[in-house]
């Protein structure tokens, strides 16, 4: 039922927006990764709700359990199981939602194919769901970084407001320096003010996050359908809000020439194969060639927003509806964490796989 995702490393996940809890159960995790509740917690504490006054005020401590897998902080090499309970349910601030299809949200869809949905909050299609996968990909960082790999994401759009420099350009250790995640102190001010002025019109705005993978070795991904890039894609595309993706180049590269597309190789001072430029973004037919890995996710403005709006129930009926309730002005600062875990879960998958044929 598309609760799962992986090959070797594998996780799924489960609960509701306001249910009991929410989890996942991560299997195929190497034995002897040294990894502590608190390095988990720490990025669980990125995404959780409540942390500024540019996200909700959903105050929820998601306060991570380790079922098992894990003993003296090392990982045991069976099935990890951890789960957040919910503490700061409002399931009553949904009740007016329990007929109606809120425009572009999972209202009808889910009505349609399961003839039924959890209106409280969104139910299984809540963003809430992505903390599962932001504990899941916590150890699978920790894991890479053992390897010198290092993923950073951070938020390089909001709205119209645009971070022009290029990720190289960038001191990436600034993005947790702000509560937008740009690492670009005054391009984060006016990022900031635009969302707290959103806010205030009790609208919502969306933007890019960018994302950039460095260390990875030459020859993660398959040549047909599974290319490194193509599973990288679906990731992205299965967090909530997401409209696009594009890595490399991407559709600025429509606008060029071969001649100045092409990425040249060079044998670099230590003999190591190299290229001059890398609009391939790292992946070359699908697999990538030891450069950086670099890509951007679009999101779109959150759904709810606190103005009048029309649209129909479940019987059909026109019908005004008004957001309540805690919601996030701009998805983007929360999101980081989680397209940084999206992306660690699909390399340990690949390298676990590479490994597995070698």
């Amino acid at each position: 039922m598309s609760n799962s995702y992986g090959t070797l490393f594998k996780i799924t996940t489960f609960g509701e927006s306001h249910g009991l809890s929410v989890g996942v159960v991560v299997d195929g995790c190497p034995a002897g990764l040294e990894i502590t509740a608190g390095e988990i917690q720490r990025e669980l504490d990125r995404r959780r709700p409540g942390q500024s006054n540019i996200t909700t005020q959903r105050k929820e401590e998601d306060e991570i359990i380790i079922l098992s897998g894990i003993y003296e902080n090392k990982t045991t090499g069976t099935p990890i199981a951890m789960m957040v309970n919910n503490k700061n349910q409002a399931g009553k601030d949904y009740s007016h939602l329990e007929h109606a299809f809120r425009p572009s949200h999972a209202d009808y869809t889910y009505t349609t194919k399961y003839g039924l949905r959890d209106h409280r909050g969104g139910g299984r299609s809540s963003a809430r769901e992505t903390l599962a996968r932001v504990a899941a990909g916590a150890i699978a960082n920790k894991y890479l970084k053992a390897q010198n790999i290092q993923i950073a994401s951070y938020v390089s759009a909001v709205g119209p407001i645009e971070l022009k420099e290029n990720y190289a350009a960038l001191d990436l250790s600034l993005i947790d320096s702000n509560k937008i995640r740009c690492p670009e102190p005054a391009t984060a001010e006016t990022m900031i003010k635009l969302v707290e002025e959103t806010r205030k019109n009790r609208d919502t705005v969306g933007g890019v996050i960018t994302c950039v993978i460095k260390g990875l070795p030459v020859g993660l991904g398959e040549p047909a359908f599974d290319k490194l890039h193509a599973e990288l894609g679906k990731a992205m595309l299965s967090i909530n809000a997401v409209k696009g993706f594009e890595y490399g180049s991407g559709f600025a590269g429509t606008k060029m020439f071969g001649s100045e597309h092409n990425d040249e190789f060079y044998t670099d001072e230590n003999g190591k194969i190299r290229t001059r430029t890398n609009y391939s973004g790292g992946i070359q037919g699908g697999i990538s060639n030891g450069e950086d890995v670099y890509f951007k996710v679009a999101f779109k403005p959150v759904a709810t927003i606190l103005q009048p709006q029309t649209s129909i129930n479940d019987t059909g009926e026109s019908i005004t509806l008004e957001g309540k309730g805690r919601h996030d002005p701009c998805v983007l600062p929360r999101a980081v964490p989680i397209v940084d875990a999206m992306a660690a879960l699909v390399i340990i998958d690949f390298l676990l796989r590479q490994k597995a044929v070698r």
